[in-house]
């Protein structure tokens, strides 16, 4: 019970921040030419926001926290660090996903003429300035 409290209690903080990181969304998209669409989900899979073209963005949400968890125990039992970025290249475009800090993941797509230099750059920049944003917001009560 009291897990399931301290979940709604964390979910609404970072609703809180909505706002400001719908801003940084923003931003990223204006600064990375064939960018597409762009979201930011809680580490559960839930939108906290997007700037996108598509109605699908409860899918992606979840589906990004389900990338971000394989990614994590793919560069834990590699050995590799912690989980920073993927990045998925398909027919008609890219995908990436970065860590947001330690609650948010972020996903991007951009079609196949982007420059994939410059949207790993801006989305580091976006990812980080969401971390500080959002870790902040969730209080975790030591264990005892």
């Amino acid at each position: 019970m009291r897990r399931a409290l301290r979940q709604r209690a964390e979910r609404r903080q970072l609703m809180a921040t909505e706002a400001d990181v719908l801003e940084e969304l923003r931003r990223l998209r204006a600064r990375v030419p064939h960018l597409t669409g762009v979201l930011a989900a809680s580490i559960d899979g839930l939108v906290l926001a997007q700037d996108l073209p598509t109605p699908e963005s409860e899918t992606v949400a979840a589906l990004s926290a389900a990338v971000l968890s394989v990614a994590l125990r793919l560069a834990d039992g590699t050995d590799r660090g912690a989980f920073r970025e993927l990045l998925v290249r398909g027919e008609q475009g890219y995908v990436a996903t970065y860590a947001a800090g330690v609650s948010v993941v972020l996903t991007a797509w951009a079609g196949t003429d982007a420059n994939v230099g410059r949207l790993h750059l801006e989305a580091r920049r976006c990812s980080a300035r969401i971390a500080e944003l959002t870790d902040g917001t969730l209080i975790r009560p030591e264990t005892t």
